[in-house]
Parts: structure tokens; C-alpha cells; sequence
């Protein structure tokens, strides 16, 4: 009697990967809308508005969780993870905004092949966060295959890097004027920290893992 009066009084666990799995599903919306911005420019405004709705729905999911894990008695794994993930997740979503604002404010239109192939990186990566976050719900049995996603992302961003040097490179050569050089750069170095941060997603996803097996 006593022992279910004291479970009855225990604050419940919260659903931490369903945060996860939730907050996923808008960087996914997000980078593919990014993506769609590069592909059919025209319809750019649109693209901006899914990325912007995104961007919002992820941090009110990043507030619940923060504020979940300060109200939980139990937590499937260290609160410190959880902090680390949900705000790397957030990092993330935020840099696909900050792209596309970028682009909005300097009226880029014309995106060139590799910043269109650097967008669809950034999305592959989504993608594999969106496949890995529900993992996290039996470790042990998925360690394997969540390493396996860790290295797949880890490969997408070498892949990235090669592309951002060759797309810098053939703009030096352009002969823009340097404005537009400079605007497009800052798009390029955008472009690259969202799939560097999709990393660290992975990263900490990693190290959770590794703390766990």
C-alpha cells in the first residue's frame, strides 16, 4: 500500500525520445524545404515560411524538454545528454533558418550546383537524425546500427567540405563583383555549419551510446 502510494507520488518519467523524435521531424521539414528554396527559387517565399513555422515548432520542443528534465525524477539517460541533444538538435534547425534568411536578405536566387548539392547533404543528414533519435529508446540492442548512422553522417560532411572548397573556389574565379562574392560565401559557410552540426547531433548521440554498451 505504502510502496504504490510512493509510485503514485514519484514524478513520472517523461517521454524524452519522443521530444527527440518530434524535434527530428521539423529539422527534416526544415532541410527539406531549404533544399526546395535551391531547387525552384521562385517559389523561395514559400520555402521560407515552412523553414520559419519549423524553426518555432522546434523550440517550443526544446523549451518542453529543458523544462522536463528539471521536473523528472527519471531520465533514461544522463540529464547532461539530454541537454546536450536537444540543444544540438536546436543548433541545427536554427542554421537552417539562418540560411535561408541569409538568402532572403541578400536576394540570392541563383544558387549554384554545390550549394544546391551541400542543401541536399544537410537533408540526407536530417534524414538520419529523423532514424536514429527512436533508436535511443533500447541502446544496447541498436549500438550497432547507431554507430553505423554516426559514420554515414561523418561521411556526408567530408563529402560536404570537398564541395564547399570547390564551390568557393570556382566563385573567387567568377570575377563577381566582391559583394556578391562575399554574400555567397557567407551562404557556402552556412551551408557547411548545418551539416557540421548534424554531426555534432551525432556526436553526442555517440557519446550516449558509448556511456551505455
Amino acid at each position: 500500500m505504502l510502496l504504490r502510494l510512493f509510485h503514485a507520488l514519484m514524478p513520472k518519467e517523461e517521454k524524452f525520445i519522443d521530444h527527440f523524435c518530434a524535434h527530428s521531424k521539423k529539422i527534416v521539414a526544415a532541410a527539406d524545404a531549404l533544399h526546395a528554396l535551391m531547387i525552384e527559387p521562385d517559389d523561395a517565399p514559400r520555402h521560407r515560411r515552412t523553414i520559419y513555422h519549423n524553426e518555432g515548432e522546434a523550440d517550443r520542443i526544446t523549451r518542453d524538454t529543458l523544462l522536463a528534465i528539471h521536473r523528472t525524477f527519471i531520465t533514461p539517460f544522463d540529464r547532461a545528454d539530454i541537454h546536450g541533444l536537444i540543444t544540438a538538435m536546436d543548433d541545427t534547425i536554427d542554421l537552417i533558418e539562418e540560411t535561408a534568411q541569409r538568402t532572403e536578405l541578400y536576394e540570392v536566387s541563383d544558387f549554384t550546383t554545390e550549394m544546391k548539392e551541400m542543401a541536399e547533404s544537410a537533408q540526407k543528414c536530417a534524414i538520419i537524425i529523423h532514424d536514429t533519435v527512436p533508436l535511443l529508446g533500447a541502446i544496447s540492442k541498436n549500438s550497432d546500427l547507431i554507430s553505423k548512422q554516426c559514420i554515414e553522417v561523418s561521411k556526408i560532411e567530408g563529402h560536404a567540405d570537398r564541395k564547399l572548397r570547390k564551390g568557393l573556389s570556382e566563385l573567387i574565379k567568377s570575377g563577381r563583383d566582391p559583394i556578391a562574392v562575399m554574400t555567397r560565401k557567407e551562404i557556402y559557410e552556412s551551408l557547411e555549419s548545418i551539416i557540421d552540426r548534424c554531426d555534432d547531433v551525432m556526436n553526442v548521440i555517440q557519446g550516449i551510446v558509448i556511456e551505455h554498451v
